[in-house]
Formats: structure tokens, C-alpha cells, sequence
């Protein structure tokens, strides 16, 4: 969104370094990336930045009432609670598109906003091989106010809590599987905490352990990358853990929070800075420009059931006991600030805070970004197109 330093970069790049840039990503951790990874980064200025920050610290000032769990307590469905809830989120995400406001300025909108932890170890890998094999602007950042090797070491103190390593566990689904999994490599290398599929958790009571070398390990705190929405599907799963027991565990990412910070929480929060949503049930009659909307799900993730081109019919098929569980949000119109060598591209940027204990807010430390040509951020509206999929934020220092 420099145009000096976007324009430097065209120039300097060619699809040989694009796809000698791609080869390292497989080889350095020996696996295949099965997501698209874009062309480029983003220059961000220091006043978009500014703007990014403004935004966040809006939306925080609502996630820190003290009455926040009371407002959010109907987001959590009752079976799926978990108990042993901390006093607040580990993580949150904050996913912004980039618009044009009414006097032309680039401005942040929130489309989703989580709980729950994102790729904060493939981000700082993949920003180290942008700066190796492409022109970035010196001084300029991914972490916000850290270098690589002290993000590194902020994640590692973290994700461990004092903890020794293996009685650490990133847990997940079958985790080598996930489309993550390349995530879940580098967190390793960055903190020594091995994913773990949930099914080789075992059960001593309210005790956890492992099985490793034929001894048992105890689990003493979970990073939890479980997503219920998935877990609910795999009904081929034999447990020995279920999530929602009471056991003794320190929680990395509570899973109650996954759901206190959703899209349920969007419609609470009045800011400039987030698009005009309402929960389906609040309607007692639908807007007469439904083009204008999207329909989302409230418990899905990545996307899952979402109508971008809304029909009446597609809210009157929902029954009424159920639209509770819906969220009709306005538009937003991504504005394409990214100049690709063959045409504008558009651009989301996701903000990555973790939430120290005992601490009054949650710290801004990296970003993830993604590229989009389509009408939506998504694989499914980008498919054989350039210059989209996953990327990174470099910021202007002030």
C-alpha cells in the first residue's frame, strides 16, 4: 500500500524467484504446503497501521468489561462447555478487509474476530523467507515491536507457561493431516511443543497422559487448536479424553473463548470500524436489499455454510428457533490496494494478540494476510488465479 516500495518490489520480482521461494517452503521443514501461498507481501504505512491498532483497541475496550462473560454466556452451547474457564482469552484474531471510506481514505472493516489461536509460528517463518528471496523495505516488520528472535522466544515462554516441553501438547485432530500441519512443524521447532492427536490422549482419572517410548508422559497444559465444529464430525473418533471433562490441565486457549469471541460477539460491538450486523432472530422483517448481505453461521469455521448472495428464501428456510444461530451482516466492499503486475488485487489482514495472565490486555505481537482476487478471501473464489493465498504484513516503523 506504498506505492514506492510496491513498485520496487514488481521490479525486482520474477516467477523463477516465486517458484525457487515456494520450493524452500516444502523442502526446509521436509513437508508440502497444501494452501496457496501469494506472490507478495504487503507494505503497510505507519497511518494504515495507526488505523489497525485504533480499530483493535476499539473493539478490546468491549472484550474487557467486566461483564463481558455474562453478555457472551448464550454463546457457548451447553454441551460443549468446558469447564475450568479462564479469566479471559490466550488469543485473538481480528480479520480486517481493506475498503475505501466515504472521503476516499483506506480504512479497516472487522469481518470475523476469534478466541482462538492462528498460525503464529508459520508467520514468522514464512515472513524470514519473503526477506530472503524478495526486496522488502528495510526497517520495516511483521512483529509488532519484536524482532524475529525475541517473538520467537515471547511464543516459546508462552505456549510453555514454565512448563517443561513434552508436558506441553498442541492439540488437534489428526494433526499431520490439517492443512495447518505445516504450523504446527514450525511451532515445534520454535518451542519444543509437539502436536498430539486428540485420540492418543489418555486418562488417569482427572489426570492426562501420553504414551512415548512406551512411558507415560503427563500433560500438564494443552495449546488447544481443536475446532468443535470439526470435532463433531468425526464420529469415527474413540476417546479416552473428551473436551468437555473436568480434568487437571492448564488451558493454552481455553475452548470456551472460541466461542465468547466469534461472530456472536459482532453485533454487540458499535464501532465504526465493524459493518452493520444482526443476529437472523433480531429481524421482524428482512431487508429489502439482501444483495447487499452475507449469511453466516454462527458456530462454523473457515467459511462453512456462508451465503454471500443472499436470498429471501434463504432466510425463510431457517426456522425460527434457529435463527438465533445465524448472523446477516452487511457487505463490505474490499477495495484493491495491491498492484500485482497485471492488475489490482484485494487484501485482508489479520491482527495476532496473545492475552499474558494477570494482564489488563490482550498484546498485539505479528499478522497474518491474505490476498484475494475474488469476491470473497476464500480458496473457493480464487481457484487458478495469481497473486492470491496466504501472505504477511510488513509495517512502516514509526
Amino acid at each position: 500500500m506504498i506505492n514506492t516500495f510496491r513498485e520496487r518490489f514488481n521490479l525486482d520480482f520474477s516467477e523463477e524467484k516465486y517458484q525457487n521461494f515456494l520450493k524452500e517452503l516444502n523442502k526446509a521443514n521436509n513437508l508440502h504446503i497444501t494452501f496457496r501461498v501469494a506472490e507478495s507481501p504487503i507494505f503497510v504505512s505507519k497511518e494504515f497501521k495507526h488505523r489497525l491498532i485504533d480499530a483493535s483497541n476499539q473493539i478490546i475496550d468491549y472484550l474487557v468489561l467486566p461483564d463481558f462473560k455474562e453478555r457472551t454466556k448464550k454463546s457457548i452451547p451447553n454441551h460443549l462447555f468446558v469447564p475450568n474457564e479462564t479469566a479471559h482469552t490466550h488469543f485473538l484474531a481480528l480479520d480486517f478487509a481493506v475498503v475505501k471510506d466515504t472521503q476516499g481514505k483506506l480504512t479497516p472493516q472487522l469481518i470475523e474476530m476469534q478466541g482462538f489461536p492462528s498460525l503464529f509460528g508459520w508467520q514468522d517463518f514464512i515472513a524470514s523467507k519473503f526477506q530472503e528471496h524478495f526486496y522488502c523495505p528495510e526497517g520495516f516488520t511483521s512483529h509488532i515491536g519484536l524482532s524475529s528472535a525475541q517473538y520467537q522466544t515471547e511464543l516459546k515462554t508462552f505456549l510453555r507457561n514454565g512448563h517443561p516441553a513434552e508436558n506441553v501438547i498442541l492439540l488437534e485432530i489428526d494433526p499431520m493431516k490439517q492443512n495447518t500441519a505445516i504450523d504446527f512443524i514450525v511451532t515445534e521447532k520454535i518451542t519444543g511443543v509437539a502436536p498430539l492427536h486428540i485420540g492418543d490422549v489418555k486418562r488417569d482419572g482427572k489426570n492426562l497422559f501420553y504414551v512415548k517410548n512406551g512411558k507415560k508422559v503427563p500433560i500438564h497444559r494443552i495449546y488447544n487448536r481443536v475446532i468443535f465444529d470439526e470435532l463433531e464430525k468425526r464420529t469415527d473418533l474413540k476417546l479416552a479424553f473428551n473436551l468437555t471433562e473436568d480434568v487437571n490441565v492448564e488451558w493454552a486457549g481455553h475452548p470456551n473463548w472460541f466461542f465468547r469471541i466469534s461472530k456472536y460477539t459482532m453485533p454487540l460491538i458499535k464501532s465504526q470500524y465493524i459493518p452493520e450486523c444482526k443476529f437472523l432472530n433480531e429481524y421482524k422483517t428482512f431487508p429489502e436489499d439482501l444483495e447487499n448481505y452475507v449469511l453466516k453461521p454462527l458456530f462454523s469455521f473457515s467459511g462453512s455454510g456462508v451465503i454471500f448472495n443472499v436470498k429471501k428464501s434463504d432466510l425463510e428456510v431457517i426456522p425460527e428457533l434457529e435463527r438465533e444461530n445465524y448472523l446477516l451482516q452487511r457487505k463490505v466492499h474490499y477495495e484493491p490496494v495491491i498492484q500485482a503486475p497485471d492488475g489490482k488485487v484485494k487484501a485482508e489482514i489479520r491482527l495476532l494478540f496473545i492475552w499474558h495472565d494477570n494482564e489488563p490486555r490482550p498484546t498485539l505481537i505479528t499478522n497474518l494476510a491474505r490476498l484475494s482476487r475474488g469476491e470473497m478471501i476464500g480458496v473457493k473464489f480464487n481457484k487458478d488465479k495469481t497473486w492470491v493465498g496466504g501472505s504477511v504484513c510488513f509495517f512502516e516503523p514509526d
